[in-house]
């Protein structure tokens, strides 16, 4: 039985257009151009990170975040970027009487955030920032079974990307969905490890209560 439910945070939960619009800013680079530039990296299957530095070699991510907040300019995101089904979807697991959690790569700063606007909903929240580990590292979703009162294959962990996401999680055992938004989804949707690994695969995190329900009713 799935008895836990783990939510990635950018493009799970987080729309990620706005942030990575204001980074498309700073570099002085035009939104649409930076979009594409990030597509494309994924698409090669590149880290995303790599985007950056095709604009500027040599780029530090972290330094640049500090610059931008000493510049007034730190990273932020609010009520109004979460995707529209994420309250509904949560108050309905809960309901269920799953145990919910976030767990994602995100910053210090990005985890004060979080607790702002979930400490209500969730049981709890973990970032990579907090943990001295993130993803796709195995020692991750380590410290995800740590902190969840389930066994691994009792865990449902629902992201984006199949690489960061779903194939760590299936390889510590735990169940995996993958929802369909945001650039990775988006360009992995259809490719074999994408149609393989997950679980479930949904298109709005209101489908997960209905399909754990299903998969917990039949018991495998």
């Amino acid at each position: 039985m799935i008895r836990a439910v783990v939510f990635d945070v950018g493009e799970c939960l987080v729309d990620e257009t706005r942030e990575y619009g204001t980074w498309a800013d700073w570099l002085g680079v035009p939104r649409h151009t930076f979009h594409a530039m990030f597509g494309a990296v994924i698409a090669q299957g590149r880290d995303y990170r790599e985007v950056f530095q095709e604009f500027r070699p040599g780029f530090d991510l972290y330094a640049e975040r500090d610059k931008r907040a000493a510049a007034g300019q730190p990273e932020h995101f609010g009520e109004e970027d979460l995707y529209r089904d994420v309250r509904d979807a949560l108050r309905t697991l809960r309901a269920d009487g799953l145990w919910l959690a976030i767990a994602g790569n995100q910053t210090v700063r990005a985890g004060r955030i979080l607790r702002e606007l979930f400490t209500q909903d969730v049981d709890l929240i973990g970032t990579s920032d907090d943990w001295g580990a993130s993803k796709p590292d195995a020692a991750f979703f380590e410290r995800v079974a740590a902190a969840v009162p389930a066994e691994p294959g009792e865990i449902l962990y629902v992201g984006d990307r199949v690489d960061n996401d779903l194939a760590p999680a299936t390889a510590a055992g735990m169940r995996t969905a993958l929802v369909r938004r945001g650039p990775w989804a988006t360009i992995q949707w259809d490719n074999e490890d994408a149609r393989r690994l997950p679980t479930f695969r949904v298109e709005s995190l209101l489908e997960l209560s209905p399909r754990v329900g299903w998969f917990n009713e039949r018991g495998r």
